[in-house]
């Protein structure tokens, strides 16, 4: 399963040298994965109501190229992998009127407990949602 949105470069997403600012990327990126987990029923809002947490504990990120003012850019994000405790996604950002690849990126999160404990297996919210999308692996 995938999800896709676009976003318009402004110049409060730039730093100095007037190129996105790579914390700007990271909010997009976030974005993504919030939006292709909702896509497939999984709520943040109600993970919130549950105690459950979802921090990102990896992310790597290759950039290939800068985006600048006013480019329009593509955000796709999927899930690559499910393991017991972790989901993984991949994510690629792409100037839309050049095509060309900004960055690609994998991130990890773990669901915890507000209080930071680990759950030994993805709560039975996700992975119900998770299963019946079939993006188990």
């Amino acid at each position: 399963m995938k999800h896709q949105f676009t976003v318009k470069v402004f110049p409060g997403d730039t730093d100095s040298y007037g190129v996105v600012w790579h914390g700007a990327y990271i909010k997009w990126l976030e974005a993504g994965r919030i939006e292709v987990l909702e896509k497939i029923g999984i709520k943040f809002l109600e993970m919130d109501e549950m105690g459950i947490l979802m921090p990102v504990t990896e992310l790597n990120i290759r950039y290939k190229h800068f985006a600048k003012p006013y480019d329009e850019l593509s955000i796709e994000s999927s899930i690559e992998e499910t393991g017991r405790t972790h989901l993984t996604f991949y994510q690629e950002i792409r100037n839309i009127n050049t095509g060309e690849l900004i960055l690609y990126a994998r991130v990890t999160g773990v669901t915890t407990s507000r209080k930071g404990k680990l759950y030994r297996e993805i709560p039975d919210y996700l992975r119900e949602k998770l299963n019946c999308n079939q993006v188990v692996s």
